[in-house]
């Protein structure tokens, strides 16, 4: 099998507060579908997440402050996780404040080489946004 693309599935409980919603975040409203609209996609470059009203896969939050650290409990999330590659992640949670978004992780660098931040859509799925950090004197990536 060769996949060519990939498009997720998200099931929401609002459709239109969701392309709101992505809408902050960066993203835009792509297209809908259904009179009233119950389908639809958003896209940011060449990226698109479809949304499903009360269809397609599961959502909710675990109702943990956090999704990671001390404050979290990973397995009780019960939305879909994504990760999401940008060129700044510290761009990326200036505008998540900006705009009232739930961050759950505060942008940080990771010891698998990773700076990212965490935040929570209103229906519990989770956007690890994330950048590739290089390993310093063969250090483990930590700043």
């Amino acid at each position: 099998m060769l996949v060519k693309h990939l498009t997720p599935i998200l099931n929401v409980s609002d459709i239109q507060q969701s392309f709101s919603w992505f809408e902050k975040f960066g993203w835009k409203k792509g297209w809908d579908w259904g009179t009233p609209p119950t389908f639809g996609g958003v896209c940011s470059g060449h990226c698109e997440i479809f949304l499903c009203q009360n269809g397609q896969g599961g959502r909710g939050a675990s109702g943990y402050p956090a999704t990671f650290g001390p404050a979290s409990n990973e397995a009780a999330e019960k939305a879909v996780w994504m990760s999401l590659w940008v060129d700044d992640v510290d761009a990326v949670y200036r505008r998540c404040l900006e705009q009232g978004i739930e961050v759950t992780w505060p942008p940080t660098d990771m010891p698998w080489n990773v700076r990212e931040m965490h935040v929570r859509h209103p229906d519990g799925h989770v956007f690890r946004v994330s950048r590739g950090i290089e390993a310093r004197d063969g250090a483990s990536g930590d700043a």
